[in-house]
C-alpha cells in the first residue's frame, strides 16, 4: 500500500513513518505539498512528489491519502476537500503506540505520539490530535477538529466540528465546545463554549466570535 501525506512541513511526521513502518512493513509513504517550491524535492529522506493536482494519477486500489496540514481548522478542512474532490480515498495516520481499543475513529485523522484516548472515545473524520494530548472517557470529538500539544479533555466532553483547542488547554468534565470555536493556549474551560466563540484565560472567557459563515462548512459533506 502507498500512503500519500499532504503537507511536507513537520519532521515528526517522518519519525512517525519510521514507527509505522516497523509495525506495517511493506507500506510506502510519500509526500504531497501544494508549495511549488517543494515539488520533486526530498523531505527528511521522503520524496515530495508535487501538489494535490497529482491525486488522479496516483489514485488506485492500494493508494490512500492523509492531510497533515494543521495551520487552522478551516485550512485543514479546505485542503482535505481538495483531496476528496480530486478522488482521494482517505485513511488515518496514527502513531502505533496509541491504544485504540474501545474507541471509534472515522477517516483522515492524524494522531501523534503520546496521545491517550480513554474508553468509549469517538472521533469523527479529518481531525488532528497533537502529541501528549488526553481525551477522557466517553469524549465525542467532531470532524476537522484540531488539538495542540498537551491538551487535556476530561470525561464526557463533546467538541463540535471545526473546533480549535490550543496547546495545554484544559476542558473540565461534561462540557460542550461548540462548532468552529477556538480555545486559546493554556485556557481552562469551566463552562460550555458557544459555536464560533474564542475563549482564553483561567477560567476561560469569551473575547470574540469567529465569522458565522463557517457554520455551514461542515454540513456540506461531514468533514
Amino acid at each position: 500500500m502507498k500512503i500519500y501525506l499532504l503537507g511536507a512541513a513537520n519532521p515528526e511526521a517522518v519519525r512517525m513513518i519510521g514507527s509505522i513502518g516497523r509495525t506495517l512493513p511493506g507500506t510506502e509513504f510519500l509526500f504531497l505539498d501544494n508549495d511549488p517550491l517543494k515539488e520533486n524535492t526530498v523531505f527528511f529522506g521522503i520524496p515530495v512528489l508535487g501538489s494535490v493536482s497529482l491525486v488522479p494519477t496516483l489514485n488506485g486500489p492500494q493508494a490512500r491519502f492523509v492531510n497533515l496540514i494543521t495551520r487552522d481548522t478551516q485550512t485543514r478542512y479546505e485542503t482535505t476537500r481538495q483531496l476528496i474532490k480530486a478522488g482521494a480515498t482517505l485513511t488515518n495516520f496514527i502513531h502505533p503506540g496509541i491504544d485504540l481499543s474501545m474507541t471509534r475513529l472515522g477517516v483522515g485523522n492524524y494522531l501523534q505520539e503520546g496521545v491517550i484516548l480513554q474508553a468509549d472515545v469517538a472521533i469523527g473524520d479529518n481531525s488532528s490530535i497533537s502529541f501528549g494530548s488526553l481525551i477522557g472517557h466517553e469524549g465525542r470529538i467532531g470532524n476537522s477538529v484540531f488539538f495542540g500539544p498537551g491538551v487535556s479533555v476530561a470525561g464526557c466532553v463533546e467538541i463540535g466540528d471545526g473546533a480549535f483547542i490550543g496547546t495545554n488547554a484544559t476542558v473540565l468534565p461534561r462540557l460542550k465546545i461548540g462548532q468552529w470555536a477556538t480555545v486559546g493556549a493554556g485556557a481552562v474551560v469551566t463552562r460550555d463554549v458557544p459555536d464560533y466563540a474564542v475563549v482564553v484565560g483561567n477560567p476561560a472567557r469569551i473575547i470574540k466570535y469567529r465569522p458565522a459563515y463557517l457554520s455551514d462548512v461542515a454540513d456540506q459533506d461531514g468533514l
